[in-house]
């Protein structure tokens, strides 16, 4: 009984050392493919992310360009063949970490913008109440305020005229163009 459980474990690790043989590219829609076997000729090898540890099959027969096909052997290839993904993996990562990054500066600038063309409406809406204001001041009509207590109270020359100089400054402020 102990013979066959012993087997199954090496049954078990062999099998797991088959999942380990994975490849893994970017096929031609930008999508990243997971396969146990090697991808379609029509992938590039810059496309190619991983690959098994063994030789490589249909691929490994053709040389590498400026590669010495008869005398290299064939492991000799694999690490710049791997470097190679990595780094076009890298920069895909950069240029996709580039243009999230301009993404996030472009809404950062539309939302300041937003925000400044918020204050220049209140204050084009601040200047158009203010110049009705003054004009009501400058009328000559009776106004009336209310004071403390919430009575009414007529509104003298001296209160008139400190509220006209208060409304030329709000102009002044908020109506330059």
């Amino acid at each position: 009984m102990k013979m066959h459980k012993l087997l199954l474990l090496a049954v078990a690790c062999t099998w797991a050392m088959g999942a380990s043989a994975q490849w893994q590219w970017i096929d031609k829609d930008g999508r990243k493919v997971f396969s146990d076997r090697p991808p379609p000729q029509d992938i590039p090898e810059k496309s190619i992310l991983k690959e098994p540890g063994g030789p490589r099959p249909a691929r490994a027969a053709a040389p590498a360009a400026g590669g010495d096909a008869a005398g290299a052997p064939q492991g000799a290839t694999a690490p710049a063949a791997a470097a190679a993904p990595k780094l076009a993996a890298s920069s895909t990562k950069d240029r996709e970490l580039e243009q999230k990054k301009a993404a996030a500066e472009a809404a950062e600038a539309a939302k300041a913008k937003a925000g400044q063309e918020k204050i220049a409406r209140a204050r084009a809406e601040n200047c158009t109440r203010a110049r009705q204001a003054k004009a009501t001041f400058e009328s000559g009509r009776i106004i009336t305020q209310s004071n403390d207590k919430g009575e009414r109270v007529f509104m003298d020359e001296a209160a008139r005229n400190a509220e006209v100089k208060r409304i030329d400054g709000i102009i002044a402020n908020d109506c330059k163009r």
